[in-house]
Parts: structure tokens; C-alpha cells; sequence
């Protein structure tokens, strides 16, 4: 059992009280806070910790880390709190797997993209150019995920596309730590991005799906310790 780390700064954003019920603001606190990583994996997190953050008492903040440990994001213990769970080597894998099998086949499904799709894109890569030069990567990588999101739901598979949502969480999570790791990885993800707007653009299946690839190899190489 780990010991007890100290809560990082800076801390998630305050709750707000009038979202739902307790437990779904602490929910919402603490997963936002394992998500940009103000909660380090391998953070031990106390019942009485998160209750006088939010505001509430402990009833509602054990409701809300037993649904969290549901997900994946944390382990409890009894009487000692919960462990922010690392992201392991297996899930890295798992997740860029799912993604290459899902993303490659549903961006030749994109081709023609209609107008709607190709605006939507534009508009996500120009979101992303805005939280970068803000230095909100957080926001970036949410922006990230929703760009490749608009092309797996275009794609018109509501099986695919339910799949690719469960990994939202994952994905993100590990978005912002190899942005947080790999500062220059910034203007690459908007340039391949754009390469692969370009593709769907040009109506050229081959090259969209060979842009997809590129960047999800990128990635992998970059969660892996190795490549630019």
C-alpha cells in the first residue's frame, strides 16, 4: 500500500453547488482532477480531503469514489482512502489498438466528407490552435479528441461509435500527460490534424487513412519513451 501523498497543486477547480447531486460534484471534482492530472497517478486521496473541498459530507464523496473505482481511475481502501491508478503499459496498449482499428476504418468511411463534417473539423483544429497559444492543454487535448470524435461519428455506426466513447476518459488522460511531457508534440498534433482534414478534403480515402495512422504511431512512440 502506497503511503499517502500530498495533494499536488494546482487543485481541480471548486465544485459547483448547484450541479446535481453531492456525490455527482465530488464525481465531477475528482474525476476532472485524475483527467488534467492535478491528481498524479500513484495520489492517495482522503474521504475527509475531498469532503471539505467540495463541500459536502462523506457519505456523498464515498458514493462518488466507489463509482470512480468503477471506471478504472482509482483503487479504494478501506479506512485509508483512494489510490489515483497509474496509467499502465497494457491500457497504453489496449487504447492505441482500439483507436487504430476504429479511427483508420471509420476515416475512409468519412470520404466524400460532406461540408457540415469538413466545417465542423476546421473549426475543432482552429479550437485546438486557440487553447495552445493559451497553454490550456487540458482543453487542447479535449478539443483533440473531439476532432477525431466528429470523424468516427460520421462514419454512421452507433456500435463504433459507443466504443470509441468509452475510451474517452483513457484518452484524454493520456493526452494531457504526453503534452505535458512533450511541449513540441503541441504544433505537431495541429499539423497532422490538418493533414488529415486535408485528405478528407481532397476526397482522398488512402491518404486519410495513411494520415491517421502517421498520427496515432506518433503518438504511440511518445507514451512508449521513444520518438519525437
Amino acid at each position: 500500500m502506497p503511503a499517502t501523498a500530498p495533494t499536488p497543486a494546482p487543485s481541480p477547480a471548486p465544485a459547483r453547488t448547484s450541479a446535481g447531486t453531492a456525490a455527482d460534484r465530488v464525481y465531477q471534482y475528482v474525476k476532472q482532477g485524475v483527467l488534467d492530472r492535478c491528481y498524479e497517478g500513484g495520489t492517495l486521496l482522503t474521504e475527509g480531503e475531498l469532503a471539505v473541498a467540495v463541500g459536502v459530507s462523506r457519505t456523498p464523496v464515498r458514493e462518488a469514489l466507489l463509482r470512480l473505482e468503477t471506471e478504472g481511475l482509482l483503487k479504494l481502501y478501506p479506512k485509508k482512502g483512494a489510490l489515483v491508478l497509474p496509467v499502465s503499459a497494457q491500457e497504453i496498449t489496449d487504447v492505441l489498438e482500439t483507436r487504430l482499428l476504429v479511427e483508420e476504418f471509420t476515416v475512409r468511411r468519412a470520404v466524400p466528407a460532406p461540408p457540415g463534417l469538413l466545417e465542423r473539423l476546421a473549426g475543432l483544429v482552429e479550437e485546438q490552435r486557440r487553447h495552445a497559444a493559451a497553454g490550456d492543454l487540458a482543453a487542447m487535448t479535449a478539443a483533440d479528441r473531439a476532432f477525431h470524435a466528429e470523424i468516427v461519428r460520421s462514419a454512421g455506426n452507433q456500435i463504433l461509435q459507443r466504443l470509441y466513447d468509452q475510451l474517452r476518459d483513457r484518452q484524454l488522460r493520456m493526452g494531457v500527460a504526453v503534452l505535458h511531457a512533450h511541449p513540441e508534440r503541441v504544433e505537431r498534433t495541429l499539423a497532422e490534424h490538418t493533414g488529415i482534414l486535408d485528405a478528407l478534403r481532397a476526397g482522398d480515402a488512402e491518404a486519410a487513412a495513411s494520415a491517421v495512422r502517421g498520427h496515432i504511431g506518433r503518438v504511440e512512440a511518445l507514451v512508449r519513451g521513444s520518438g519525437r
